[in-house]
Formats: structure tokens, sequence, C-alpha cells
């Protein structure tokens, strides 16, 4: 897997002493992007090694990682099988930008209730997914397993031991792991879940080596995949202000924490933070078609 050139842009804000510079990892590879392109490095190593010929994994509707999958399988000649939260999207596949490209990668796709979906770890259910689609090589929900963690460890760089901050959105918790376990001693990692709850916990413990972390779970909006006016209205400012496109199920809810984090007074002056931009604009394009069907103001790209 070939990436395109990462950098690190640094952004200054009015008034203020405290420097944020963001990790584009959205610009690593135009389809496979940002902390999905770490997640599935290593996982696309092993299905090769396992001579696996597909790979089957689970996601909802504007799944970041579906179709990351989905391109993935389609450019590593690999089948895939996508289980879709939400057995009323098997009606809306055509209006789901997201779907629509996995499925023109060439992803199957199951569709179940919600009650089942919460089964995804169960022995049994998994037996029954193979009985019904053959061998598979497993991907968990958001990618995330141990060699995704491996993945995401990359992420941090020599040049990044300046910052004393490292912030990130957080899933499934693989991405803040890596970036914990490849932290240095000064260094504080800061993750901002697009969920409501603190149940993330005990997930990033089975992965993270150290204790230098704390997850923000104020600014989820009301849940994975919830939008306010307020969220669109700073995305789009955002872009305009420092062109940096933004998504608005992860980076988004993360640099509006940051920013209304530093108006409370929450870093020290002259902090040093470093903001990872896990990617996921393919997305923007399904949460517009939602927002205007709503008759709100669309996210601009």
């Amino acid at each position: 897997m070939l990436q395109n050139l990462i950098h690190n842009q640094t952004i200054s804000i009015q008034n203020s002493s405290i420097e944020i510079t963001i990790k584009r990892e959205d610009l690593i590879h135009p389809f496979i992007s940002g902390n999905k392109y770490r997640k599935l490095k290593y996982n696309i190593q092993q299905a090769k090694a396992d001579h696996s010929k597909s790979i089957l994994t689970f996601g909802g509707a504007f799944s970041n990682h579906i179709a990351a999958v989905a391109f993935a399988g389609k450019e590593y000649g690999f089948n895939t099988i996508g289980i879709i939260r939400g057995e009323e999207l098997s009606l809306k596949n055509e209006l789901n930008p997201t779907l629509q490209f996995a499925q023109s990668c060439g992803m199957r796709f199951k569709f179940i209730s919600r009650g089942d979906y919460r089964a995804k770890t169960n022995q049994e259910f998994l037996d029954n997914l193979k009985s019904e689609f053959g061998d598979f090589y497993l991907l968990p929900e958001g990618g995330t397993n141990d060699l995704a963690v491996k993945g995401c460890e990359e992420i941090l760089q020599t040049e990044d031991s300046k910052f004393n901050y490292i912030c990130c959105p957080v899933g499934t918790g693989g991405t803040i792991s890596g970036l914990i376990n490849a932290s240095q001693n000064h260094q504080k990692i800061l993750g901002f879940p697009a969920l409501k709850g603190d149940f993330l916990q005990e997930d990033i413990r089975k992965f993270a080596n150290q204790d230098n972390w704390k997850l923000i779970t104020d600014y989820h909006f009301g849940g994975y995949g919830k939008i306010k006016p307020e969220l669109i209205s700073f995305i789009n400012m955002f872009k305009k202000d420092y062109n940096i496109p933004l998504d608005p199920i992860y980076t988004g809810k993360m640099l509006f924490g940051i920013f209304d984090l530093i108006t409370l007074g929450v870093f020290p002056s002259d902090s040093k933070i470093l903001a990872i931009h896990t990617g996921g604009l393919q997305g923007v394009a399904g949460v517009n078609a939602m927002l205007k069907r709503k008759k709100c103001p669309l996210i601009e790209v």
C-alpha cells in the first residue's frame, strides 16, 4: 500500500499563544483515507499471508471503514462482505453514497437489525456468517484489532515530539490506542469520542500500554451521526478560514472541542497541540443528502 505525502499544517488562533497543528492523514490515499489506511495496512498483509480470498467486516450507513475496506478489496484482489447495521438501509441503498461506492467496488451486503448487530462478536453469530459466506478474514467493526493498533502507532513521527498534546477523534478506540503506544512521556493524548457515553475506556485499555490519555466526552453532539447547526457552522468556518475540510462525524467534532477548550482556558499558555485529521470526508455527501431532506444548512466541501 503506497501513501501520498502527509504534511502537518499549523493554524493560527487569534489572540492566543496556543499553537494547533493538523496532521493531514486525510491526504494519505484518495479512497483509503486517514486512520483507515493505518488500520488496514497490516491487516491486508495478514489476509494475504493467510491466503484469504474474502474479507468480512461490519459498519453503519456512512461508515468510512466500509468504504475503505470495499476499495481495498478491489485494489488488492479480495472479495468483500459488509454486514450493515439497520435492516431499513436495504431499501435505501440506492440513496446512500457510501454504500453505493462500496457496492461499486464489489462489496456484498447483508443488512441486519440493530439488535442482531449487537451480537457481532458472538462466536455463534460469526459461525452462522461462515456458513452463509464461506471462510473469510474477519475485520471487527471500525477495523480495530492488534494489527490495526500497530498501524496507528506509525502516525506519530520523530518530529512530533515537540507537541504537548496529541488529539484525535475516537470511534472504536484503535487510533487513540496506537497514538498512546507511540507517544512520549511528556505528551498527553486526548480522545474526542463520536459516540455518547464513556464505555470506550475498557476497550482502549486492552490495547494501550501507557496511562497518559483521557477521553473528552462533551463533544459528541448527541451521539454517533448526530449533527447540530453549530457543528455545521464551525466546519464551514474552518474550511473558509484554513482551507481544511472536516467531516461531521469525527474530525469536525474533535476540532470543535479543541477550540472550545481553548476558549475555556483548559490548555496552558504556549501549549503545542497536534490534532490528527483521520479522514472520513467520503461521508460528507451522505450527510449532506440527509441535511438537505431536513432543509438544514449543508456542509461546504
